[in-house]
């Protein structure tokens, strides 16, 4: 299914809102935005709320990997057809990251996600390497979704890493002409809402409830009035107001620091706890894509710097480039400043997360 363009809503936005004040009470919390900017500047932005330390480090992979959907017998093989840099979760997944045509992907937590059930006949991928599949694969959003609408495969979940619960994401793609999509698994079918104007995603409730909610903010206006708590609804209604209320500098590096200062904005407080919402979770990194000059910024919630790799710096070829890892540590404490390339290590590449 494909939703291009915005749906219209009724009186329902009341009930709407009651809803999501008791789903965000049980979701962690992460954010995404796309900045639009002069001079076809375009950026993505997020950030990661977990409650534990997520195990993050920073790789590249080059083009010409041989990957599996680490789904069983049946998992869908490819071979990459792009060089990207990525941030891992717990070694073991994609959660956000760039590929060298553009194109960005980023997981966060949809609780309401259902997935297909997997006979184990049909080709399966484990969602651990959803992202990584559209990072491997397309240039542009338009060419993911036209893939991606097809099926070609089934979303298999497991457990999130010491925990008793599956892991529940829905996937935000952005490229550098400003393109975005999202995508859930709503009720076992997958949903794309697919257009330039979908600039945010939070988590609960489903995006197109999400739409409805900030519909209701916009009638306010954001000048007037901001909803100010963690939930993931306030957090979308925030970010898609200051995302085009910030100027729209041509100078990159002032464009940066305003987007920057957005994501910040959206962030959760580092140590934060709410007795009676114990999944809003303290953000623990964000980062900055810009998808103009191949930059991906990073900032840890531990650390005093922001640290960017290069991609027009870096070996992608399939002939000579190697797999690559900065190790930032647990918490992500470890320090790096200004462009870390140099700092980057040769190492064999984590295996997804799977059956």
């Amino acid at each position: 299914m494909r939703l291009k363009t915005l749906p219209i809503f009724s009186a329902s936005t009341a009930a709407i809102l009651s809803v999501a004040i008791l789903t965000t009470s049980v979701a962690e919390a992460c954010t995404r935005f796309v900045y639009l900017g002069e001079n076809d500047q375009v950026m993505t932005a997020r950030s990661m709320d977990w409650k534990t330390d997520v195990g993050t480090n920073i790789w590249v992979f080059p083009r010409g990997m041989e990957r599996s959907g680490e789904a069983g017998q049946n998992s869908i093989k490819w071979t990459s057809k792009y060089g990207s840099v990525i941030a891992s979760g717990y070694d073991i997944s994609t959660t956000d990251g760039m590929n060298e045509a553009g194109l960005a992907a980023n997981v966060l937590w949809l609780v309401e996600s259902s997935y297909p059930a997997y006979d184990g006949k049909s080709p399966g991928l484990s969602i651990a390497a959803w992202a990584q599949y559209a990072l491997d694969n397309f240039a542009t959003v338009d060419e993911a979704v036209s893939a991606l609408e097809k099926n070609p495969f089934t979303i298999v979940t497991d457990n999130v890493p010491g925990e008793e619960r599956l892991a529940t994401l829905h996937l935000s793609l952005s490229d550098a002409t400003g393109d975005s999509a999202i995508v859930e698994y709503i009720d076992g079918k997958q949903v794309i809402h697919h257009g330039r104007q979908y600039q945010v995603m939070t988590n609960s409730p489903t995006f197109d409830h999400q739409l409805a909610l900030n519909e209701y903010w916009k009638q306010i206006g954001g000048t007037v009035m901001l909803p100010g708590t963690n939930r993931a609804s306030d957090r979308f209604a925030r970010a898609s107001f200051y995302a085009n209320a910030i100027p729209k500098s041509e100078n990159p590096v002032e464009a940066i620091a305003s987007v920057f200062s957005v994501i910040r904005n959206v962030s959760v407080p580092y140590g934060i706890t709410t007795p009676d919402q114990p999944n809003i979770s303290s953000t623990r990194w964000r980062t900055v894509i810009d998808h103009k000059r191949k930059l991906y910024f990073f900032e840890s919630a531990l650390t005093p710097n922001i640290f960017w790799i290069d991609m027009t710096k870096l070996d992608l070829s399939k002939e000579t480039g190697v797999v690559k890892k900065l190790d930032l540590g647990p918490n992500q404490i470890h320090i790096y400043s200004g462009m870390a390339n140099e700092s980057l290590k040769d190492t064999k590449p984590f295996k997804f997360l799977g059956l």
